[in-house]
Parts: structure tokens; sequence; C-alpha cells
């Protein structure tokens, strides 16, 4: 099955040269040079993943991230892979905390950048080598402490936690109805009580709150 990709790269000449070397598989349906117009595109198109870079004009220096800001209500739904020339690492860290599922160079061969892009739409966190670590470092906090994610889980009944690692890994609500053989209606009621049991106000929180705590 054929995989949506918008491009977002404010030079007309990568996002030529990043379409070519995309696998058959993964079809292009719109491209931007900078945030408005990548906004725009994203909640126009509703691709399967966005191949975003990080230092775009037309936004308050924000850049890739202000684009994930400004999709948020798409996180989940649409997943975002980062590919950029920078392997700084507060652009890597900005971007993930953004919601991004992945972050990989523009040294990348094109086959691996197909097979990354089939991983993010799949669920799958996907860095380049070395950047893991940037973000194992940037959320590797004191509430990594195993009591305290277990104290905070047992505010969740079992099938809450079952629905709250797959939502919080980007599953979307049919997605996770399937796996787990349950009504989207249903899911939709998990998730409304684990966001309350956990004080959180979005997807995003809790992705963020489970990669904290090593859940996902």
């Amino acid at each position: 099955m054929s995989l949506r990709v918008v491009l977002v790269d404010d030079h007309r000449m990568v996002r030529v040269g990043v379409r070519s070397e995309l696998a058959d598989d993964l079809v292009v349906v719109g491209e931007a040079a900078d945030v408005p117009s990548a906004v725009a595109t994203v909640h126009e198109q509703r691709p399967d993943v966005v191949l975003l870079d990080v230092h775009l004009p037309g936004g308050e220096g924000g850049g890739g991230a202000e684009v994930l800001r400004q999709c948020s209500d798409l996180l989940g739904d649409v997943r975002f892979l980062a590919l950029s020339v920078s392997d700084a690492a507060e652009d890597v860290v900005s971007v993930i905390r953004a919601g991004a599922r992945g972050y990989v160079t523009k040294a990348i061969a094109g086959s691996d950048l197909s097979d990354a892009i089939r991983r993010v739409a799949g669920g799958d966190a996907v860095f380049s080598p070395r950047l893991a670590g940037f973000v194992l470092d940037a959320f590797g906090t004191a509430a990594t402490d195993v009591a305290v994610a277990d104290d905070e889980l047992d505010r969740l009944s079992a099938r809450e936690q079952e629905v709250m690692r797959l939502i919080a890994r980007g599953f979307t609500y049919r997605e996770v109805a399937s796996e787990l053989f349950i009504s989207i209606k249903t899911v939709e009621t998990h998730v409304s009580a684990v966001l309350r049991k956990l004080q959180l106000s979005s997807r995003h929180e809790l992705t963020r709150w489970a990669a904290v705590r090593r859940l996902l």
C-alpha cells in the first residue's frame, strides 16, 4: 500500500532530490517551502508522513518546531519525520519535544530514508546514528524513577495502560481499536480517562509523559 508524503524544505533542489530518491510506494502529495505554506499543506493533504526541515522561513523563529505546534491537532494521525542538514542537539530535541517521531540527517541514503518513512508511518521512532542519545539525555530526568512511574501507572486500569502505550507511540484511534479488538468509541473513552487520571491535556503531552518514563 502506498504512503502519502508531504515534503517541507525551503530549498527546491532538496525537494526535487528527495522526491527522486523515494521508493515507488511513497507518493509525494504536496510540497512547502516555509512555515505558513507547510501548515496549510499538511492540513489540506493530511498525509501519512511529513518530511520536515528544521530551519524554515516564515515562522517566529520556530522553524520546523513551529510547524509541529501549528499542526498539533493532527499529531498521531499524521506522523512527522525531521530531515535536516543539522545534527545539533538543540535542533533534534526541539522538534522531538514538539511532536516529531524521528530525526534523520540529509546524509542519509535514499533507500534508508524510504525505510525511515515507512517505520515512522508504522509508529516507530527513527533517528540517525548518535542522535537518539540527544533525546535520551533530554528526557532522562529524575522522573524516570521506577517507583514514580509505577505509582502513576497504578492510577490506570490494565486496559487503560494498553491504550495509553499505543496512543503514546502514535497509533490512531482506529489503529488502537484494531490492535485491541475494541470499538473506536471505547478507545476514545479510555483516552479521556487516561488524560484525566494523569492530569494531561493532550495526546502530545501523553507521548512526552510516556517517553520521560521510558514506557514506549
